[in-house]
C-alpha cells in the first residue's frame, strides 16, 4: 500500500505573542518551533532536516518531528492477537514491528485545514489508513492537530476511529533542543516518573510489571543536567499533572510538558545522524502493548474515538548564570 504523487503543503501557526509553529503534510511533521530566549530572540527549538528530499530520505530521517502510528514504539514479533485472531504486521525492525511500518503514517501526505480561534490557531491534518495497512485490522481515519495559543503553549492532539476492532497508539517524535543548535548535554530535564518499563537489548519489554528507578541514574524526579547520559527508556508517569520539565539556562528557555497519556519515551537520539542534537519526549501508550494484557489497553473498537492530547508550555527564566 502506499500513496500517489501528493503535493506537500507548510503552515505556519504565529501566535503573535513570539511563538511560532510550522507544519508540513508530509508525516504530518512538526518542523520549526521558534521560541524566544531571555533576550526575546527567537530561536528553533527542533531539529529541522534541509529540505523535503531529507525528510523523504529514510537514510537522513529518523521520523524527525514526524507523526507516528498506527502504532508508536514496538510491537514484539510484529504480530499481535485480537478476539482469537491473529494479526502480522510488518516487520521493519528485524522479526519486530517499530514505530508503524516500513510505510507508517510518517510516510504519508496528510489533508489538512487551518482556522482561527479567539484565543488559538489550530492546523487539522487526517488521514485514511485502509483495512489491511501494514497489517493493522480496520480501516483508521486518523488526526493530528497542532494548536498555538497566546500563552506560549503549543498542544498537538490526536484522534481516530476505526471500522473494525483494532489497535492504535500515536505520538510526535520531535527532537528537542532549546538551544536551538549544537547538543542537548547542557540541557536539565525533570520527569515525573518513579518507573520505567524494562527492555531485553532490542529494546523490547521484559515480562514483569514496571521497574522502580528510585535512586539510580534514570531518576529524574528533581531537574538535572543530562551531561552525556544515554537515554532510550519508557517512563510510566506518576500522574497526570506534568511529564517532563525542560531547561536550557544559557538561553533561558524552559519547557513544561503535560499529557493525558500514560507513559513517555525518552530518547537522548546517540543513534541519530547527528548525535544528540535533540532529546525527544514521545507521549503515549506503553511499548508492545498490543501484546500485553497487563499494560494499558490500546484497543479501539467501532464507534469508539481514540484520544490524546499533550501540550508544551514554553517560558524563559532569569539572567544568564556566571
Amino acid at each position: 500500500m502506499g500513496q500517489k504523487p501528493t503535493e506537500v503543503h507548510a503552515f505556519t501557526l504565529d501566535s503573535g505573542n513570539g511563538l511560532s509553529v510550522t507544519a508540513w503534510t508530509y508525516g504530518a511533521s512538526l518542523v520549526e518551533v521558534n521560541v524566544p530566549d531571555r533576550y526575546g530572540r527567537p530561536g528553533n527549538v527542533v531539529v529541522r532536516l534541509p529540505d523535503l528530499a531529507s525528510y523523504e530520505d529514510p537514510d537522513l530521517n529518523a521520523y524527525v518531528g514526524a507523526t507516528v502510528g498506527r502504532y508508536c514504539r514496538c510491537v514484539t514479533d510484529a504480530r499481535f492477537e485480537l478476539d482469537g485472531v491473529e494479526h502480522r504486521l510488518d516487520g521493519n525492525d528485524g522479526s519486530h514491528h517499530l514505530h508503524g511500518g516500513s510505510l507508517g503514517f510518517d510516510k504519508y501526505v496528510w489533508e489538512a485545514d487551518a482556522e482561527s480561534r479567539e484565543d488559538r490557531l489550530v492546523l487539522r491534518m487526517r488521514l485514511v489508513s485502509p483495512d489491511g495497512d501494514q497489517g493493522y485490522p480496520g480501516e483508521l481515519t486518523a488526526e493530528a492537530s497542532y494548536e498555538v495559543d497566546t500563552r506560549g503553549r503549543l498542544t498537538i492532539a490526536f484522534q481516530a476511529r476505526t471500522t473494525a476492532p483494532t489497535v492504535v497508539g500515536l505520538t510526535n517524535h520531535a527532537f528537542w533542543n532549546l538551544g536551538g543548535g549544537g547538543t542537548i548535554d547542557d540541557h536539565r530535564l525533570a520527569l515525573n516518573s518513579t518507573r520505567i518499563v524494562a527492555f531485553d537489548d532490542r529494546l523490547m519489554p521484559l515480562p514483569g510489571p514496571p521497574r522502580d528507578i528510585t535512586g539510580t541514574d534514570l531518576d529524574h524526579t528533581t531537574p538535572r543536567e543530562l551531561g552525556a547520559a544515554r537515554l532510550d527508556n519508557f517512563f510510566v508517569l506518576d500522574d497526570s499533572a506534568w511529564a517532563a520539565q525542560v531547561e536550557h539556562r544559557p538561553s533561558g528557555r524552559t519547557m513544561r510538558v503535560t499529557t493525558d497519556q500514560p507513559g513517555m519515551g525518552v530518547y537522548s537520539g546517540d543513534h541519530y545522524r547527528r548525535p544528540r542534537a535533540g532529546l525527544c519526549l514521545e507521549t503515549g501508550a506503553w511499548p508492545d502493548a498490543p501484546n500485553r494484557p497487563d499494560y494499558p489497553s490500546v484497543r479501539l473498537d467501532p464507534g469508539q474515538t481514540y484520544r490524546h492530547r499533550t501540550t508544551h508550555a514554553f517560558q524563559t527564566i532569569g539572567a544568564e548564570p556566571a
